[in-house]
């Protein structure tokens, strides 16, 4: 047993009645200009009212695809799970002029721009019985088929290609019907687009290593210690906290000599050297949480890498 919902415009009220729904399709824009006066209040109310909501677009299919699906995206602060459609149908002054094979290409063209805008959404097509039969020539819906073939019973729209929506009465109000068995399915599977977080790296060691570039040896290196550095941006983007310089030498032991330098303009007097071996020990020097300091100058008898670690502050 599937679900039901209905699909509303500019004619149905801004809350119309929820009762025994579990989804809405609000049309939102129509052409290159027109926008509903009532969508924002209807997408509100069946969010309220705890309904999956959709959105829709009427084409003018002489115009732009491109142009008139960035026109409807611009309106809606998108939210996750929420569904976008093209109303794929012309009957009207605007559309009954049009080539059948230009509506094709717009509708192909439409879906597929959304589709690359709007990755993490489901992003499908409404269209009657005529249309599917008469008009497509690739069946291409996009995401999912929302099939009209109003006065037949629901979740029979009489077609043999795959559908989730089928739109089963016109009388006084669009009524449909989705053959997924509850509200929470129906929301899982419009969620199910977005794309997961990228985990959190986790970076070894030898990772942390690399965040520098490699230092020469005998090659005097003034190094911003402003920034924290990552593999992606090694000379980073904000102010330090405290934090820490880490070297190790590569291939030799040798000796590491530093300063800092003041943005004021001068240098600290160079500090005492510090021997590294290539048994596992690293030069450890702690950077000036304060603002004063610009630059560490960092002089190796022996080739270094190197990274920065600890706490960013605005």
């Amino acid at each position: 047993m599937g679900i039901y919902g209905q699909d509303w415009a500019s004619y149905q009220s801004s809350n119309p009645d929820t009762t025994g729904l579990s989804f809405a399709f609000v049309k939102v824009s129509e052409g290159l200009s027109y926008i509903n006066p009532k969508w924002a209040s209807q997408r509100d109310h069946a969010k309220a009212h705890g309904l999956v909501w959709g959105a829709y677009h009427y084409p003018h299919m002489a115009n732009s695809p491109t142009g008139e699906a960035d026109f409807f995206l611009a309106q809606v602060a998108w939210q996750p799970g929420d569904i976008v459609v093209l109303d794929w149908e012309g009957y009207d002054d605007a559309n009954s002029g049009v080539p059948k094979a230009r509506q094709v290409a717009y509708r192909d063209a439409w879906l597929s721009h959304v589709k690359s805008t709007m990755p993490d959404h489901a992003v499908g097509m409404y269209c009657n019985l005529d249309y599917w039969l008469n008009v497509d020539t690739t069946s291409n819906c996009g995401d999912f088929l929302w099939i009209a073939t109003a006065g037949r019973p629901a979740g029979s729209p009489g077609i043999q290609a795959p559908w989730l929506f089928h739109q089963y009465s016109d009388d006084g109000v669009d009524r449909d019907y989705c053959h997924l068995g509850s509200r929470a399915a129906l929301r899982d599977w419009s969620l199910s687009f977005q794309q997961p977080a990228p985990p959190t790296p986790h970076y070894t060691e030898d990772d942390m290593l690399a965040y520098l570039p490699p230092i020469p040896a005998n090659t005097t290196v003034d190094l911003p210690v402003e920034p924290a550095g990552t593999p992606t941006n090694p000379q980073g983007s904000a102010r330090n906290g405290p934090m820490w310089l880490c070297l190790a030498p590569q291939g030799a032991e040798g000796q590491v000599v530093t300063a800092f330098h003041h943005e004021r303009g001068d240098w600290d007097a160079p500090a005492a050297p510090v021997t590294l071996t290539l048994t596992g020990s690293k030069l450890v020097l702690e950077l000036p949480a304060g603002t004063d300091v610009d630059k560490v100058r960092i002089r190796s008898t022996a080739p270094l890498l190197g990274y920065i670690t600890g706490r960013q502050v605005a």
